[in-house]
C-alpha cells in the first residue's frame, strides 16, 4: 500500500498559533514593502510559496526573504493548473522548480502551494511521492483582488483558529497587502495568537 498523501489546509493544534502565508509569482514592487511590515511589526515566522519564475528574475529579493529567517516553499514554475496536465509535465515543473529555487537561496523546499492552489487527489499523490507536502490554507485575505485595506484586514482577522493558515500574496497584484498588514498582526496578537512558520505548525499537530 502507498501512503495516502493529504493537502494541508490547517493544522489541528491546541497551541494558538497560525501561520503567514505569502505567494510571489511575479513583480517587484510589493515584496520589499510587505518584508518591511512585518520587520516592523516584529514577525519573525512566515511561510513564502516562491514561483521560480520569478527567483530567477529577481535573486536578490529571494535571497533577502531568506536572508530574514521566513521559510521557503516551493510554488511552482509556470502559474498553470496542474489538474490540467499529466504526471511527467507536473515532476518536470517542480524539478525544475526546486533546482532553481535550491539554486538561488540554498533552500530545498519540501512544501509546495501550487499554482491557483489548484490540485486533486492525483496530483497530491505525486506532490507527495515527489517528498513534498501540499500546503493550501483555511483563510483567504483576497488581497489579489485589491477589494480594500479594511475588506483584507476583516478577511484576515475574523472567525479565525487555532492552526489556521491565512493565504496572502505579494505579487505586484496585491497592492494593498503591505498596508493591511500591520493591522491584521495587531488584531491577531490581541486575540492571543502567536506567528509560526507552516513547517512548525505541522509539528504541533494534536494526534
Amino acid at each position: 500500500m502507498h501512503p495516502r498523501f493529504e493537502a494541508i489546509y490547517r493544522v489541528n493544534t491546541i497551541k494558538k498559533c497560525i501561520a503567514l502565508t505569502f505567494d510571489i509569482g511575479w513583480g517587484g514592487k510589493v515584496p520589499t514593502p510587505v518584508l518591511e511590515a512585518l520587520s516592523a511589526s516584529r514577525v519573525k515566522k512566515a511561510t513564502f510559496f516562491l514561483s521560480s519564475h520569478w527567483v530567477l528574475e529577481r535573486p536578490l529579493l529571494a535571497r533577502k526573504i531568506k536572508n530574514h529567517g521566513y521559510e521557503i516553499g516551493s510554488h511552482g514554475r509556470l502559474h498553470q493548473n496542474y489538474t490540467e496536465h499529466s504526471n511527467r509535465w507536473i515532476t518536470r515543473e517542480v524539478r525544475a522548480a526546486e533546482s532553481i529555487i535550491r539554486k538561488v537561496t540554498g533552500v530545498k523546499c519540501r512544501l509546495i502551494r501550487t499554482p491557483n492552489g489548484d490540485m486533486n487527489q492525483r496530483v497530491i499523490q505525486l506532490l507527495g511521492s515527489l517528498g513534498y507536502s501540499t500546503v493550501h490554507w483555511s483563510k483567504d485575505s483576497m488581497d489579489w483582488t485589491n477589494p480594500g485595506v479594511r475588506t483584507i484586514i476583516r478577511n484576515s482577522t475574523t472567525g479565525v483558529k487555532s492552526g489556521d493558515i491565512l493565504l496572502l500574496h505579494a505579487s505586484d497584484s496585491a497592492r494593498q497587502t503591505a498596508r493591511a498588514l500591520p493591522s491584521i498582526i495587531r488584531k491577531l496578537r490581541r486575540q492571543g495568537f502567536v506567528f509560526v512558520t507552516v513547517s512548525e505548525l505541522l509539528s504541533m499537530r494534536s494526534r
